[in-house]
């Protein structure tokens, strides 16, 4: 049982930048008496003093992207906002050819690699996520499949983009195998996941009732850099290019409208106190996003 609490948050969230803004030098003394100062109101906050018990593990993926779907391609989505120029733009240039988008979604990068003249075929486990994809792209070869398990042949495909996915799984290895077997010699693989420093500083959500009637955990897997590579690397992939695209810098607005993701404790609780917010925040890496080539042996 997880006790998720609004309070216990801001104050994680104001000892955050207190740590931040000593190690970087920016925490000076009016820096260091306003956060004390805001400790101090939290503590004393009525509205922040009760929080919510949760059950980790009681819901699935399937049912957290069930709910998401309608919602997912809504504007301020700022995870995507973030993550999608880095990894269109290495595909960008990419040679075209055929590409797989591996737990595509509602067909974000699935259309991009479509008008760049690719033969795309897109596969999710998600029927919901699907629906949205096949109404954004009719003409597209778009299937029901686990990640673990590709309806592919042996090298079937020249590019192979998986995006926002891999935080689902238990397990890189298997994924990463089930890549490079579908992948030709010389063939591209481009990741993004959430980073993990990201999930140490974001709030924890708390989704729909499970069937006892409690408040429910999705269990996320959050891994350093280095699990990807230990993953990657036996399998015969080599780096190209790693990148860990951060936070913008930017205030926050307190009458900004809430996270459309249906939960009871979300990003809103940033606007109980946004220097704290922006200082433990802004310009942290949000995603981190790998391109893997796989080896050819026929090169010379």
């Amino acid at each position: 049982m997880t006790y998720l609490s609004p309070l216990g948050y801001l104050l994680g969230l104001e000892g955050a930048a207190l740590l931040r803004g000593l190690r970087e030098g920016s925490a000076d003394q009016a820096f260091v008496e306003a956060r004390t100062a805001e400790i101090r109101r939290l503590l004393g906050s009525v509205e922040l003093a009760e929080g919510v018990t949760a059950v980790p593990g009681a819901i699935s993926t399937a049912d957290v992207y069930q709910d998401w779907a309608p919602h997912y391609d809504d504007p301020g989505n700022q995870m995507i906002d973030i993550e999608q120029p880095v990894v269109q733009r290495i595909l960008d240039g990419l040679p075209v050819g055929v590409a797989l988008d591996a737990a595509c979604g509602t067909g974000r990068h699935t259309a991009h690699l479509h008008r760049l003249g690719h033969r795309v075929i897109g596969c999710d486990a998600s029927p919901e996520m699907l629906a949205r994809a096949r109404e954004r792209l009719p003409d597209v070869d778009l299937r029901q499949a686990d990640l673990r398990r590709l309806p592919f042949p042996d090298s079937a495909v020249d590019t192979v983009v998986c995006a926002l996915a891999l935080t689902h799984v238990p397990e890189l290895a298997p994924v990463l195998a089930e890549f490079a077997r579908v992948l030709r010699p010389g063939g591209h693989l481009v990741i993004s996941d959430a980073h993990v420093m990201s999930s140490y500083l974001r709030p924890t959500l708390p989704r729909r009732p499970g069937p006892d009637g409690r408040p429910t955990l999705l269990t996320e897997y959050h891994r350093p850099l280095s699990a990807y590579l230990t993953a990657a690397l036996p399998l015969g992939f080599r780096v190209r290019q790693c990148e860990e695209p951060r936070r913008p810098r930017r205030s926050l607005d307190p009458g900004a409208a809430p996270d459309p993701l249906p939960t009871w404790m979300s990003w809103d609780l940033l606007h109980w106190d946004p220097e704290a917010s922006a200082a433990a925040l802004d310009d942290s890496p949000v995603a981190v996003v790998w391109h893997f080539q796989l080896e050819d042996d026929g090169e010379e």
